[in-house]
């Protein structure tokens, strides 16, 4: 490779790595202002005029979240919520996609539209029935009813984006397989399975994200038992209409980032490559 050619840059890179570094601000800022305003005092908070910097931070706000008695409570009923959503998609997703793609059936192709036709169907247009399916099964005021609709929603999603990564594993290789005497069930859950690991960590991705930031169902299928509720309720301890405390708001709201955060590190790389894989697909 020519030196001089590698020190040459291209003429428009440096507008496109200024309108990546422009986005990102913009993206950031509302996370930033979150961030800074849990760490504000009251004072400044409600003042008229607002700064982008406090040079008197305070944790009085995140004393008032975790003062709350229902707090933690509220914390691992997300956990849970979140976690069963995530485990249970996944494995479903993986053999859903599985079948779909490697197996033969009648209405196989009906079935991948179906999965495409459920993604643009609005959530809150399905609410309501929810609602009334939940009561009738008696799950109101329980996880479950926030659990099962989440898995339902992020299935579609999850099988198509999986089917990808199943379809790119050759037949080859489970024929080798199965003439080195493995099984149908091993094949899968020790040769296929962790070939597909990256796309399941990216699926489960946006399944974790939209079980944790839920308060549309937690709020319509928790109607009195508030001991089942989430995080997102939390929020509604510090809103009042009359006097909100936006800095409880904000420091709840930065708690509730956290955990999200965490879980985009822990699994930052298979997330890149399982996304590179989904797009090459």
């Amino acid at each position: 490779m020519n030196p001089l050619r590698s020190r040459v840059r291209r003429p428009g890179r440096p507008a496109a790595e200024a309108s990546a570094l422009l986005i990102a601000v913009v993206v950031a800022f509302p996370l930033y202002w979150m961030v800074l305003s849990a760490f504000k005092p009251a004072g400044e908070i409600e003042s008229s005029e607002p700064r982008p910097w406090t040079l008197a931070p305070s944790l009085d706000s995140f004393r008032r979240v975790f003062g709350q008695q229902e707090f933690g409570r509220y914390f691992l009923n997300s956990l849970v919520v979140a976690g069963s959503v995530v485990i249970a998609s996944a494995l479903i997703a993986f053999l859903a996609a599985t079948a779909v793609t490697r197996f033969r059936f009648r209405l196989r192709t009906t079935l991948l539209i179906m999965f495409l036709v459920a993604q643009m169907v609005p959530v809150e247009a399905l609410t309501i029935p929810l609602f009334f399916l939940m009561r009738d099964a008696g799950q109101l005021n329980t996880l479950s009813s926030l659990i099962l609709p989440h898995i339902a929603f992020s299935l579609p999603f999850a099988i198509w984006m999986l089917r990808g990564f199943v379809k790119a594993v050759p037949e080859a290789l489970e024929e080798a397989a199965c003439i080195d005497g493995a099984s149908r069930a091993r094949f899968l859950w020790q040769i296929l399975f962790p070939l597909v690991l990256p796309g399941l960590v990216a699926t489960s991705v946006f399944s974790f994200i939209s079980a944790w930031n839920d308060f549309l169902f937690a709020k319509s299928f928790i109607i009195s038992d508030t001991a089942q509720s989430t995080l997102p309720m939390a929020l509604l301890v510090f809103y009042k209409p009359d006097d909100p405390d936006w800095g409880g708001v904000m420091a709840a709201s930065t708690v509730m980032t956290v955990p999200v955060l965490v879980f985009f590190v822990l699994v930052q790389r298979r997330l890149v490559s399982g996304l590179g894989g989904a797009v090459k697909d």
